[in-house]
């Protein structure tokens, strides 16, 4: 049986590094190619909202990689208990 938890550990760092990779582009083009006064804002708050994102999405798979080694210490735990007993 596979553990989920590390399928979404991996999908959910790659989109949380893409978003943060976004975002840091997002702001340099702002502040080198971008000359107009009236645009900063919205590529200012894209660049915000892609961090964020980002940010987020690192968390949780953070958490799910958590979630993941526990699941696999606790199988092997089982196992060694198991093996003990017979």
């Amino acid at each position: 049986m596979t553990n989920r938890h590390r399928q979404k550990y991996i999908s959910m760092l790659l989109i949380g590094l893409a978003f943060t990779t976004g975002g840091i582009v997002a702001i340099s083009y702002l502040s080198f190619l971008k000359t107009k006064q009236e645009e900063w804002y919205l590529w200012t708050f894209g660049a915000v909202v892609l961090i964020n994102g980002g940010l987020l999405c690192l968390g949780s798979a953070v958490i799910h990689k958590i979630k993941s080694d526990l699941i696999r210490k606790q199988k092997q735990k089982d196992q060694h208990k198991k093996y003990e007993f017979e």
